[in-house]
């Protein structure tokens, strides 16, 4: 990835995050792709605490994340809001584009029952 593509995203991320954030009542679902991985968080950001997370990393026999992979860590995540007893969340993707492996990602949460 070159220089200019890593710095707009990052300067894209930053201008998100200054229009969202999360509460207790509605926590931020924040996206985190890898090369090898795709990771997800439930955020609290009124306390900083990190509610929930899961990841690609974790599941057995995954090697890379694909969107097969992307979509089965989104329904983990909305599971574990859905424990919670979280049902709506504010998306944060963090500055990449809404497709492939974070849309996955993002179609797997509200298949577990997450609204946006």
């Amino acid at each position: 990835m070159s220089v200019n593509k890593v710095s707009r995203r990052l300067r894209i991320k930053r201008s998100i995050r200054n229009k969202i954030s999360g509460t207790s009542a509605r926590p931020r679902l924040s996206v985190f792709r890898s090369n090898k991985a795709i990771y997800a968080q439930l955020i609290d950001d009124t306390t900083g605490k990190t509610l929930a997370a899961a990841s690609s990393a974790k599941l057995d026999g995954v090697t890379n994340a694909n969107i097969s992979v992307s979509n089965q860590v989104g329904k983990e995540i909305g599971a574990k809001a859905l424990e919670l007893g979280i049902s709506q969340v504010v998306f944060d993707r963090s500055g990449y584009l809404y497709h492939g492996n974070v849309k996955s990602l993002a179609e797997g949460a509200r298949e577990a029952g997450l609204k946006f």
